[in-house]
């Protein structure tokens, strides 16, 4: 518990995740025990930090060398190790089914952005999730860009409706309602 003490003192001090991480490698060359100890100074749940640690051990920790800690760590927080988990109310958890529907109806979507994706699902950060789909068009071949767009727009009105809304929602709830209107009229290519 010492470790992670210290982790939370780095991180009350102004550390990122990630330097906190590097400090504590340096000082222990443990990478497991300081990546552990920055995931317990953040509050996040061992089953949670297990399964993460889990994921990018060989990768990433296993064969650490001295001199790296900076690196590992950036990448750490970069996969979402240090992402500390925003319980999701009833109209969170029914946007993120949302946008669920809309990935789906996309017809494909890049590994990069999935992440980046379920990051934002993880931490609560729901309008730049918003905000990413909104600008992404469903593939031309495989998608289903009238379900794909009205998936949108419904998540877009239920984020507006929250009681603070991020005001780039609105923007992008236009934008999504006319690609809507578009798909819908549209005519099946055949």
């Amino acid at each position: 518990m010492r470790l992670a003490a210290t982790a939370r003192h780095l991180l009350d001090a102004g550390a990122t995740p990630a330097e906190a991480y590097a400090e504590l490698a340096r000082r222990t060359r443990e990478p497991l025990r300081s990546a552990r100890a920055v995931c317990s100074a953040l509050d996040i749940p061992a089953v949670e930090v297990n399964r993460r640690l889990d994921d990018c051990f060989d990768a990433l920790l296993a064969g650490a060398r001295p001199g790296g800690e900076a690196d590992t760590g950036e990448l750490l927080e970069a996969l979402g190790v240090f992402d500390v988990p925003k319980p999701l109310d009833p109209r969170g958890r029914a946007v993120v089914d949302l946008f669920l529907a809309a990935i789906d109806a996309l017809g494909g979507i890049r590994a990069g952005h999935q992440h980046g994706l379920a990051r934002w699902f993880v931490t609560g950060n729901l309008a730049a999730a918003y905000l990413s789909l909104a600008a992404t068009d469903p593939h031309p071949s495989t998608g289903d860009p009238a379900h794909y767009w009205a998936s949108l727009v419904t998540a877009g009105e239920l984020l507006r409706a929250a009681d603070a809304p991020d005001p780039r929602v609105g923007p992008a709830l236009a934008r999504c309602r006319e690609r809507a209107r578009a798909a819908a009229t549209a005519t099946p290519a055949g």
